[in-house]
């Protein structure tokens, strides 16, 4: 079960990554440092009923964006091997991508979708 979540995954980030001109890595992180955790803010901001984390962390994207623009893919690059990194540590890569990557942010979705109903 593994191996199919974790192919069809970086298969979807493969096919983003190609159909907006960018590489695998920068996708994977925009998805995961930036999309995914803007996210859980709004839906954060949504459960306290007024907004704060929202326009901080876009803030902080935009911040880190601007600094790292003009090697932006290196940076990625560099981030993605960092989070290769961290996942190994866990052991095998494949099962502590999906776990901490796929379902982790189910999780977390489950329960701010749960907070919101």
């Amino acid at each position: 079960m593994i191996g199919p979540i974790f192919n069809n995954t970086a298969l979807v980030l493969f096919k983003v990554a190609k159909l907006l001109h960018l590489t695998y890595n920068e996708v994977n992180i925009i998805t995961y440092y930036g999309i995914i955790p803007l996210s859980w803010c709004i839906m954060i901001d949504i459960i306290w009923g007024h907004i704060i984390l929202t326009p901080l962390f876009v803030l902080l994207c935009l911040a880190i964006f601007l600094m790292k623009r003009k090697n932006f893919s290196a940076w990625c690059d560099k981030l993605f091997r960092l989070s290769q990194r961290f996942l190994l540590l866990f052991g095998e890569y494949k099962r502590s991508s999906v776990i901490i990557c796929v379902l982790v942010p189910i999780i977390i979705y489950a329960i701010l979708i749960a907070m919101l109903i």
